[in-house]
């Protein structure tokens, strides 16, 4: 325990210091900052530049969605279209469309391959995520498209498809590759 007078001379002693550095502090000498004042003052005054005007957004609408996608491989139609022009394709209308047609083509995804005894099926996701069970013979894409071959890590698809003509048709090769989870 420290005795009562080491206390009361430490008290004094901060009181002495803080006094002395009040006292140091006290000095009415500003000169400096009074001349660096006047010589801010004495500037000319700057001018502020007015706030810039934006024009308004304006939202860009794309017409181009029933086109074809920019990346897809273009379908030489006219050239199919001579190869074919005696042909009879076209899409059957009185076809029940199966669930897959829904989809566009480039939104399905093959997921896998299933085995049981002699019966193969190809593993397809819709873009909802539900898993379907196809083979060939199925219909699947917007575009008419019958899967004729499945293979370990494809599909391949033979679309229908306007040749561009009010009642020409082409059929279209396309393949769905295998995609890693």
């Amino acid at each position: 325990m420290v005795p009562d007078f080491t206390l009361s001379w430490l008290r004094r002693g901060l009181t002495g210091l803080a006094l002395l550095l009040i006292v140091g502090c006290s000095g009415n000498d500003m000169s400096d900052l009074d001349a660096f004042m006047a010589e801010k003052r004495a500037r000319p005054g700057g001018v502020i530049e007015p706030i810039p005007t934006f024009t308004a957004y304006e939202a860009f609408a794309y017409a181009a969605t029933a086109q074809r996608a920019p990346f897809d491989r273009p379908v030489e139609v006219r050239q199919v279209a001579r190869l074919n022009a005696r042909s009879t394709i076209k899409p059957d209308p009185n076809r029940p469309r199966e669930f897959l047609e829904q989809f566009t083509l480039d939104s399905l995804q093959m997921v896998g391959r299933l085995e049981r005894g002699e019966s193969d099926w190809t593993l397809i996701r819709d873009p909802q995520g539900g898993i379907h069970r196809v083979r060939p013979g199925n219909f699947l894409g917007r575009d008419h498209g019958k899967i004729t071959d499945m293979g370990e890590v494809f599909i391949a698809v033979v679309e229908i498809v306007s040749d561009g003509t009010s009642e020409g048709w082409v059929e279209r090769p396309r393949t769905i590759e295998l995609t890693a989870p």
